[in-house]
Formats: structure tokens, C-alpha cells, sequence
């Protein structure tokens, strides 16, 4: 019992960080009905940027995070303007090709600047494990879970309350009706991007502090997508649901099934519960059925 309740700490905390990256994948499709390929490489650029900041600038973790959510929201804006609005009303498959390249190049730009080795963050979160009942864990993880958890609500009350967030939920639904409100989509398209790239750089913060950082970091895109998929893709509140149930399972399969099947079943776990849920809800958990008449 003791495992096992240890394990699922450890996969909420993990399945946080997926439920945050997957909210990149959701804003954008909800926005442009495209799925961002490149959501993995903002989460390692961002990454890299701040272990940068702190390694070769001796900037202190916090500064430095905020300084890399600024970069990050920049890159974001920057990709929008630059590569996918000349996108804006061409079939969604372009923008879908985009966004792969960007991957491949943005990649490039990793391993050019950066190289392949395995880097790991300063200590930035006490050594010492906490004690919750029986179960030990590692301060790492509860400090990335308690950080996402916030982020989660605070971007749960953005999209609610804020004119933005409003504008956005609007251009999600119907970007003529949007457009005919006078909302500009130009402008709802650009936050977006932003806010996809922010997220995932938080993401991927974290994690670095949890495995250290390589390229390799940027699979962390692939994994988060049945995470998106899951819970539906236009649904932001699936995103959080499909990434704790991911996290989850996979941290439970880690645990109890790798040993008797030689490893590498976790990684198979997340596209293994996506084809079963799909099968039986193919729009997610919490996708919106839609019927199209012809």
C-alpha cells in the first residue's frame, strides 16, 4: 500500500505537468482546429532558456523563470506572426505541415546551440523528502504539482472572467460570430500561441528539475498528445482530467509491470488507454460531438 500510494503522488505531480502541455495543444486547436506539432520543442526551447539563465548568467531560479515566460510568450507571438498567419484561411492540413517543420528547425536551433548531452538544473528545490502519512516523497514533486495546480486555476479564471479569455472562448466557438462582435481573431490567434508557448516552458521547467534536460525532452510533446486527445481536444477541462489519469497509470505501470516485463511500459500505457477510450468515446471524455449535415 505504501508503494502504491507513493506512486500516485508521484503520478499526480507528473500528470499535472501533462495537463498543463496538453492545455497548449487545446487552446490552439480550440482557436484554429490545428494541432500543434511543435508543442514539444517550445517546451524544450523554454527549458533550455532558463537553465541557461541560471548556469551561465547566475541569475536565481525565480528571475530567471520569468525571464524565460517572457522569452517564451515572445517566441510565441513571434512563430504566430511569422510562420501560421499566412496560414489564416488556407486548409487546416497547411497549418498542420507548419507546424512540423517548425518542429524539425526549431529542434535544430536545440541541438546547434545547446548539443544532445543530458544537462541538470542547480538545486533549486530542498533535498530533503516530506513525510504525508506513510508515504515519502520528494520535494520536487510536491512543489511541481502545488505550482501547476495554481497555474491551473489561475488560467481556469483567465478564460472565464477576463476580456481575453472571453474573446477567446468566442473565437473558439464561431470565428465569423467572433469577427462580426468585433473580436479580433488576428489578435486572439497571437495570444494563444503565446500562452501555448508559456505553458509549455513551465512544463517543461519542471520536468527538467525532475529527469534533468536533453533533447529528448522534446517526445514530452508526443506523450501530451492522447493526454489532449483523451480528454477531448477541445476541451480545456479534459486536458486536466486526461493528464492526471495519464500520469497516473503510467506511474503505476512504471511501478508494478516494468519489472516483470523488462521496462518501457509506461510509455506505452498512454496510447494503449487512448485507442481503448477512443473506441468507446471517440470525441474524449469531454470532447463536443459534432455532427456535420451534408
Amino acid at each position: 500500500m505504501d508503494m502504491f500510494l507513493q506512486l500516485l503522488v508521484i503520478g499526480l505531480a507528473v500528470g499535472s505537468i501533462y495537463a498543463l502541455v496538453a492545455l497548449g495543444f487545446v487552446l490552439i486547436y480550440k482557436s484554429s482546429d490545428a494541432i500543434n506539432f511543435a508543442q514539444g520543442e517550445f517546451l524544450l526551447v523554454g527549458t533550455y532558456v532558463c537553465l541557461t539563465l541560471i548556469t551561465a548568467y547566475n541569475i536565481p531560479f525565480l528571475p530567471a523563470l520569468l525571464l524565460t515566460l517572457l522569452f517564451s510568450a515572445l517566441l510565441g507571438l513571434v512563430v504566430e506572426r511569422m510562420v501560421l498567419r499566412p496560414f489564416i484561411g488556407e486548409p487546416v492540413i497547411s497549418m498542420i505541415m507548419a507546424t512540423i517543420g517548425l518542429s524539425s528547425f526549431m529542434a535544430g536551433c536545440v541541438h546547434l546551440f545547446w548539443g544532445t548531452d543530458t544537462q541538470v538544473f542547480p538545486k533549486v528545490f530542498p533535498d530533503t523528502p516530506v513525510q504525508i502519512g506513510p508515504v515519502v516523497v520528494a520535494q520536487v514533486y510536491l512543489w511541481s504539482l502545488l505550482t501547476v495546480l495554481a497555474l491551473l486555476a489561475v488560467f481556469t479564471l483567465f478564460f472565464k472572467y477576463s476580456k481575453m479569455g472571453i474573446a477567446m472562448r468566442a473565437t473558439a466557438d464561431d470565428q465569423q460570430a467572433a469577427l462580426s462582435m468585433g473580436i479580433s481573431v488576428k489578435k486572439v490567434f497571437a495570444a494563444t500561441w503565446a500562452i501555448s508557448a508559456i505553458v509549455s516552458a513551465v512544463g517543461g521547467v519542471l520536468l527538467g528539475n525532475i529527469n534533468g534536460v536533453n533533447s529528448s525532452l522534446a517526445a514530452i510533446g508526443l506523450k501530451v498528445l492522447p493526454v489532449a486527445l483523451l480528454g477531448g481536444l477541445d476541451s480545456v477541462p479534459g486536458a486536466i482530467v486526461g493528464g492526471f489519469i495519464i500520469g497516473i497509470l503510467e506511474s503505476l505501470a512504471g511501478g508494478y509491470l516494468d519489472q516483470y516485463l523488462g521496462g518501457g511500459v509506461k510509455e506505452v500505457v498512454p496510447f494503449v488507454v487512448l485507442v481503448l477510450i477512443l473506441m468507446l468515446k471517440p470525441y474524449g471524455l469531454f470532447g463536443k460531438r459534432e455532427i456535420e449535415r451534408v
